[in-house]
Protein backbone atom coordinates (compact mmCIF):
# COMPACT_ATOMS: atom_id res chain seq x y z
CA UNK A 1 0.00 0.00 0.00
CA UNK A 2 0.95 3.43 -0.51
CA UNK A 3 -0.09 7.22 0.10
CA UNK A 4 1.13 8.46 -3.61
CA UNK A 5 -1.37 10.06 -5.92
CA UNK A 6 -1.85 9.43 -9.17
CA UNK A 7 -3.61 11.07 -12.16
CA UNK A 8 -4.70 8.85 -14.82
CA UNK A 9 -6.13 10.79 -18.53
CA UNK A 10 -8.38 8.80 -20.69
CA UNK A 11 -10.07 6.95 -17.98
CA UNK A 12 -13.68 5.75 -18.76
CA UNK A 13 -12.60 3.02 -20.19
CA UNK A 14 -10.48 0.24 -21.73
CA UNK A 15 -6.64 1.13 -20.73
CA UNK A 16 -7.04 3.90 -18.82
CA UNK A 17 -9.88 1.63 -16.55
CA UNK A 18 -7.48 -1.18 -16.32
CA UNK A 19 -5.29 1.68 -14.87
CA UNK A 20 -7.37 3.29 -12.45
CA UNK A 21 -8.14 -0.02 -11.40
CA UNK A 22 -4.93 -1.10 -11.20
CA UNK A 23 -3.49 2.01 -9.15
CA UNK A 24 -6.74 1.52 -6.72
CA UNK A 25 -5.15 -2.06 -5.87
CA UNK A 26 -2.09 -0.67 -5.19
CA UNK A 27 -2.67 1.95 -2.39
CA UNK A 28 -2.47 4.53 -4.77
CA UNK A 29 -5.34 7.36 -4.27
CA UNK A 30 -6.30 7.97 -8.19
CA UNK A 31 -7.49 11.04 -10.05
CA UNK A 32 -9.92 9.73 -13.18
CA UNK A 33 -10.62 12.46 -16.04
CA UNK A 34 -12.15 12.03 -19.35
CA UNK A 35 -15.14 13.10 -21.24
CA UNK A 36 -17.57 11.23 -19.12
CA UNK A 37 -15.53 9.54 -16.54
CA UNK A 38 -18.06 10.59 -13.81
CA UNK A 39 -20.51 8.02 -16.05
CA UNK A 40 -18.42 4.73 -16.27
CA UNK A 41 -19.37 1.56 -14.20
CA UNK A 42 -15.74 0.24 -15.52
CA UNK A 43 -14.08 2.07 -12.65
CA UNK A 44 -14.58 0.42 -9.14
CA UNK A 45 -16.23 3.14 -6.64
CA UNK A 46 -13.48 4.33 -3.70
CA UNK A 47 -13.04 6.63 -1.28
CA UNK A 48 -9.59 7.20 -2.51
CA UNK A 49 -10.68 8.07 -6.10
CA UNK A 50 -11.85 11.54 -7.53
CA UNK A 51 -13.32 12.11 -11.25
CA UNK A 52 -12.95 14.82 -13.20
CA UNK A 53 -15.47 14.93 -16.50
CA UNK A 54 -13.88 17.44 -19.39
CA UNK A 55 -11.82 17.08 -22.73
CA UNK A 56 -8.21 16.98 -22.02
CA UNK A 57 -7.79 19.40 -24.94
CA UNK A 58 -9.06 21.80 -23.16
CA UNK A 59 -6.44 23.84 -20.62
CA UNK A 60 -9.34 24.01 -18.32
CA UNK A 61 -9.47 20.20 -17.91
CA UNK A 62 -6.02 20.32 -16.59
CA UNK A 63 -6.44 22.93 -14.26
CA UNK A 64 -9.57 21.06 -12.49
CA UNK A 65 -7.91 18.12 -12.67
CA UNK A 66 -4.94 19.25 -10.68
CA UNK A 67 -6.94 21.56 -8.53
CA UNK A 68 -9.19 18.63 -7.47
CA UNK A 69 -5.89 16.07 -7.02
CA UNK A 70 -4.33 18.95 -4.42
CA UNK A 71 -8.04 19.20 -3.06
CA UNK A 72 -8.76 15.70 -2.37
CA UNK A 73 -5.50 14.88 -1.89
CA UNK A 74 -2.55 17.08 -1.08
CA UNK A 75 -0.09 16.28 -3.76
CA UNK A 76 0.69 14.85 -7.13
CA UNK A 77 3.09 11.89 -7.27
CA UNK A 78 2.66 10.11 -10.92
CA UNK A 79 0.43 11.26 -14.14
CA UNK A 80 -0.53 8.55 -16.61
CA UNK A 81 -1.01 10.57 -19.76
CA UNK A 82 -3.52 7.75 -21.73
CA UNK A 83 -5.84 9.81 -23.63
CA UNK A 84 -5.04 9.94 -27.42
CA UNK A 85 -7.19 9.63 -30.59
CA UNK A 86 -5.80 7.42 -34.08
CA UNK A 87 -7.62 6.97 -37.09
CA UNK A 88 -5.44 6.10 -40.12
CA UNK A 89 -6.10 7.23 -43.99
CA UNK A 90 -3.58 7.52 -47.03
CA UNK A 91 -1.25 10.98 -46.38
CA UNK A 92 -2.76 12.59 -49.08
CA UNK A 93 -5.92 12.34 -47.49
CA UNK A 94 -5.06 13.76 -44.43
CA UNK A 95 -7.43 17.38 -43.52
CA UNK A 96 -5.72 19.97 -41.75
CA UNK A 97 -8.84 19.68 -39.78
CA UNK A 98 -7.45 16.08 -38.95
CA UNK A 99 -4.25 17.34 -38.21
CA UNK A 100 -5.98 19.66 -35.68
CA UNK A 101 -7.93 17.11 -34.23
CA UNK A 102 -4.98 14.63 -33.86
CA UNK A 103 -2.97 17.82 -32.20
CA UNK A 104 -4.99 18.83 -29.77
CA UNK A 105 -5.37 15.70 -27.94
CA UNK A 106 -2.50 13.53 -28.36
CA UNK A 107 -0.08 17.15 -28.05
CA UNK A 108 -2.08 19.45 -26.59
CA UNK A 109 -3.51 17.77 -24.21
CA UNK A 110 -0.14 16.44 -22.99
CA UNK A 111 1.41 19.92 -22.76
CA UNK A 112 -1.41 21.22 -20.44
CA UNK A 113 -1.42 18.72 -17.92
CA UNK A 114 2.06 17.61 -18.04
CA UNK A 115 3.22 21.38 -17.29
CA UNK A 116 1.13 21.35 -15.05
CA UNK A 117 2.13 18.20 -13.00
CA UNK A 118 5.28 19.13 -13.38
CA UNK A 119 4.96 22.53 -11.78
CA UNK A 120 3.33 20.92 -8.86
CA UNK A 121 5.85 18.25 -8.53
CA UNK A 122 9.10 20.73 -8.41
CA UNK A 123 6.86 22.58 -5.84
CA UNK A 124 6.39 19.45 -3.85
CA UNK A 125 10.57 18.77 -4.16
CA UNK A 126 9.98 14.91 -4.29
CA UNK A 127 10.31 13.69 -7.70
CA UNK A 128 7.80 11.90 -9.13
CA UNK A 129 7.04 9.95 -12.49
CA UNK A 130 5.47 10.45 -15.95
CA UNK A 131 4.46 7.55 -18.40
CA UNK A 132 2.65 8.37 -21.56
CA UNK A 133 0.68 6.07 -23.86
CA UNK A 134 2.65 6.02 -27.95
CA UNK A 135 3.11 3.23 -30.00
CA UNK A 136 5.56 1.79 -32.13
CA UNK A 137 4.47 2.84 -35.36
CA UNK A 138 6.32 6.50 -34.49
CA UNK A 139 9.54 5.27 -35.51
CA UNK A 140 8.58 1.88 -36.67
CA UNK A 141 5.89 2.15 -39.54
CA UNK A 142 3.96 -1.12 -40.61
CA UNK A 143 3.39 -1.06 -44.54
CA UNK A 144 -0.55 -0.98 -44.94
CA UNK A 145 -1.41 1.17 -41.76
CA UNK A 146 -1.47 4.35 -42.92
CA UNK A 147 -1.18 6.84 -40.12
CA UNK A 148 1.75 9.28 -40.97
CA UNK A 149 -0.10 12.48 -39.72
CA UNK A 150 -1.30 10.61 -36.25
CA UNK A 151 2.40 9.56 -35.95
CA UNK A 152 2.97 13.00 -36.41
CA UNK A 153 1.27 13.89 -32.41
CA UNK A 154 2.48 10.56 -31.35
CA UNK A 155 6.26 10.92 -32.31
CA UNK A 156 5.87 14.39 -30.65
CA UNK A 157 4.74 12.57 -27.47
CA UNK A 158 7.74 10.52 -27.42
CA UNK A 159 10.29 13.41 -28.14
CA UNK A 160 8.86 15.57 -25.53
CA UNK A 161 9.20 12.90 -22.90
CA UNK A 162 12.92 12.25 -23.58
CA UNK A 163 13.62 15.39 -23.51
CA UNK A 164 11.71 16.69 -20.43
CA UNK A 165 13.25 13.41 -18.65
CA UNK A 166 16.75 15.08 -19.45
CA UNK A 167 15.61 18.77 -18.37
CA UNK A 168 13.97 17.34 -14.79
CA UNK A 169 16.33 14.46 -14.16
CA UNK A 170 17.90 15.96 -11.52
CA UNK A 171 14.78 17.28 -9.52
CA UNK A 172 14.31 13.20 -9.96
CA UNK A 173 11.20 13.50 -12.05
CA UNK A 174 11.26 10.19 -14.42
CA UNK A 175 9.38 10.76 -17.77
CA UNK A 176 8.72 7.39 -19.35
CA UNK A 177 6.63 5.88 -22.43
CA UNK A 178 4.68 2.53 -23.16
CA UNK A 179 4.55 1.99 -26.91
CA UNK A 180 1.89 -0.80 -26.87
CA UNK A 181 0.90 -2.52 -30.17
CA UNK A 182 -2.47 -3.78 -30.68
CA UNK A 183 -4.39 -4.15 -27.59
CA UNK A 184 -7.78 -5.60 -26.82
CA UNK A 185 -9.84 -2.24 -26.26
CA UNK A 186 -12.94 -0.96 -27.48
CA UNK A 187 -10.74 0.73 -29.86
CA UNK A 188 -10.45 -2.32 -32.21
CA UNK A 189 -14.18 -3.60 -31.52
CA UNK A 190 -14.80 -3.43 -35.51
CA UNK A 191 -11.09 -4.31 -36.54
CA UNK A 192 -10.91 -7.59 -38.54
CA UNK A 193 -9.40 -10.26 -35.99
CA UNK A 194 -7.22 -12.24 -38.87
CA UNK A 195 -5.17 -8.81 -39.90
CA UNK A 196 -4.36 -7.38 -36.92
CA UNK A 197 -3.62 -10.37 -34.96
CA UNK A 198 -0.87 -10.67 -38.09
CA UNK A 199 0.94 -6.88 -36.94
CA UNK A 200 3.45 -8.44 -34.76
CA UNK A 201 6.03 -11.31 -35.68
CA UNK A 202 4.55 -12.80 -32.31
CA UNK A 203 0.59 -13.36 -33.70
CA UNK A 204 -1.99 -11.92 -31.29
CA UNK A 205 -3.12 -9.29 -29.39
CA UNK A 206 -2.50 -7.53 -26.41
CA UNK A 207 -4.44 -7.71 -23.12
CA UNK A 208 -4.87 -4.55 -20.91
CA UNK A 209 -3.54 -6.01 -18.01
CA UNK A 210 -0.08 -6.11 -20.19
CA UNK A 211 -0.04 -3.03 -21.18
CA UNK A 212 -1.16 -1.58 -17.52
CA UNK A 213 1.65 -3.97 -15.85
CA UNK A 214 4.28 -1.76 -18.01
CA UNK A 215 2.86 1.29 -16.68
CA UNK A 216 2.94 0.36 -13.13
CA UNK A 217 6.43 -1.17 -13.62
CA UNK A 218 8.07 2.47 -15.06
CA UNK A 219 6.04 4.24 -12.43
CA UNK A 220 7.61 2.58 -9.70
CA UNK A 221 11.09 2.08 -10.97
CA UNK A 222 13.48 4.89 -9.20
CA UNK A 223 16.15 4.56 -11.57
CA UNK A 224 14.47 4.60 -15.26
CA UNK A 225 14.04 7.93 -17.04
CA UNK A 226 13.83 8.85 -21.16
CA UNK A 227 12.96 5.04 -21.72
CA UNK A 228 10.34 3.57 -24.29
CA UNK A 229 9.20 0.63 -23.28
CA UNK A 230 7.62 -1.31 -26.32
CA UNK A 231 4.57 -4.71 -25.04
CA UNK A 232 4.16 -5.06 -29.55
CA UNK A 233 5.13 -8.74 -30.05
CA UNK A 234 8.47 -7.67 -31.60
CA UNK A 235 6.72 -5.04 -34.22
CA UNK A 236 9.01 -2.98 -33.34
CA UNK A 237 12.15 -4.93 -34.73
CA UNK A 238 11.57 -4.79 -38.10
CA UNK A 239 10.18 -6.92 -40.87
CA UNK A 240 8.94 -9.91 -40.67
Amino acid sequence: MTNKVVIVTGASQGIGAGLANAFLDQGYAVVATSRRVSETDEIRASERLARVDGDIADPATAQRVVETALARFGRIDALVNNAGIFFTKPFVDYTLEDYRRLAATNVEGFLHLTQAVVRQMLTQKSGGSIVSITTPLADHPIAGVNASVAMATKGGIEALSKNIAMEYAGEGIRVNTVAPGVVDTPLHKDSPRDFIKALSPMPGISAVEEIVGAVLFLTEAPRITGEVLHVDGGAHLGKW
